[in-house]
């Protein structure tokens, strides 16, 4: 029932602090299914669901860039995303048209997310402060009137939707999605991990406790709430292994929790949030297999939306489950990660004992979601499955193998970093 309806930019006077928008007319989006990585729980009716995706056109795109930003665009390329949308934009450098040497993303935040302001502020404040400590995250370009993000209203007939616009710095590299990672990466991935939670203790706002998002259903403290949705999952056997890992997680971590460090956490450290890049051509070198690789770095850091107050402990977890998906030796993932964590940020025994579970409560969460997903959003389903192509699997392997033989393949890996 939504396809193809007309919607038009109007004016938004609401979020003090963001700026007043122009009225904009005769820019049409057509709304139609976008990729989408995060699940739409408020919503019960699939196509009432779809409208909180922002879907955006090329022409729409050009007329947001040159009127909230005063740049021309030459060239929209869409790109991936969940819920939201992103673009690539590359803008001429005068305005007769030079070379398109200015590269950008434009992100579309969905409905939902783009009502909590201080949320948003807060995760890109967090961007821009840990870009000027040196990492490699997308800083805002601020808008003519000087606003690093801009809420605009799309009305459908009567209803009206607002959207939260940012335009950001393009990032080089290649995503980690699809890619095989080698230790040395794992490592460097693990230590960046360390740095950019160490280096959040420090960072300050006003609006800072609008991160403590204790109902957020990716929150690893609500595995419980997968409860709700394991209708979606068909097969009896991997439906039962989630019950048994949230019934062990309620059991064995809630009553301890309040014994892992708290932190800032990313909480989506993962293969589709990493750029990386070649650190240079002389650094080639054998693998395991006798295939000449390249040593490379981490040239970006994406997608700061699942930021939260957590545990040094549930990031540490989540970049494992995501960077095993991809692996060609998925179980010794866990210890290249962490040795390079813990050259950081050592943790605690507690923490160390309850690793495994948190990487299995993750993978649950990630499955769960993403069939549920499916479920309401049929046409998206090749990306979902990004996560579900192989995550069943590794879950089972993981789930089979038990706590004591992981975490010996783990903590031995971990261990063998100190001897180099």
């Amino acid at each position: 029932m939504f396809v193809n309806e007309c919607l038009k930019v109007v004016v938004l006077h609401s979020y003090p602090n963001l700026g007043h928008t122009a009225v904009s007319t005769g820019c049409d989006i057509r709304l139609f299914n976008v990729f989408h990585s995060s699940p739409v729980f408020q919503m019960t009716d699939s196509e009432k669901a779809a409208v909180i995706r922002p879907s955006l056109s090329e022409a729409q795109v050009v007329e947001l860039v040159g009127r909230l930003y005063g740049l021309k665009v030459s060239k929209v390329k869409p790109l991936p995303s969940y819920m939201d949308q992103n673009f690539h934009v590359l803008v001429c450098e005068t305005q007769e048209g030079g070379d398109h040497g200015k590269s950008y993303v434009l992100k579309v935040l969905n409905t939902d997310d783009s009502q909590d302001a201080d949320l948003v502020e807060v995760q890109t404040r967090v961007m821009m402060f840990l870009n000027q400590k040196g990492f490699p995250t997308a800083t805002p370009i601020t808008t003519i009137d000087g606003k690093i993000m801009s809420l605009e209203t799309i009305s459908c007939g009567e209803e009206y939707k607002n959207y939260m616009v940012r335009l950001l710095t393009y990032l080089p590299g290649t995503h980690l999605l699809g890619i095989s990672a080698d230790p040395q990466i794992l490592y460097k991935i693990g230590r960046t991990l360390a740095q950019i939670n160490k280096a959040l203790t420090e960072f300050k706002h006003p609006n800072i406790e609008s991160l403590r998002r204790d109902s957020y259903d990716w929150n690893l403290s609500n595995i419980h709430q997968l409860h709700k949705y394991l209708f979606a999952v068909k097969n009896t056997s991997d439906r039962q292994i989630v019950e048994q890992i949230i019934q062990q997680f309620m059991k064995k971590i809630l009553p301890n929790i309040n014994n892992f460090h708290k932190s800032i956490i990313h909480g989506d450290f993962s293969h589709t949030n990493i750029l990386v890049q070649p650190l240079h051509s002389s650094a080639d070198c054998s693998n395991a297999a006798g295939h000449m690789q390249q040593e490379l770095e981490i040239s970006g850091i994406l997608d700061f939306g699942e930021m939260a107050c957590g545990y040094y402990v549930y990031d540490v977890a989540i970049c494992i489950m995501y960077l095993t998906l991809d692996s060609e030796d998925p179980l010794h993932v866990g210890g290249h990660i962490l040795a390079g964590f813990e050259s950081v940020i050592p943790l605690t025994l507690q923490e160390r004992d309850a690793l495994y579970l948190l990487v299995l409560c993750r993978f649950s969460q990630s499955l769960v979601f993403g069939t549920y997903n499916i479920l309401l959003y049929p046409d998206n389903e090749e990306y979902l499955l990004t996560t579900l192509r192989t995550g069943w699997k590794h879950l089972r392997q993981l789930w089979e193998l038990g706590k004591e033989a992981v975490e010996k393949v783990w903590f031995e890996t971990a261990k063998s970093y100190l001897t180099l």
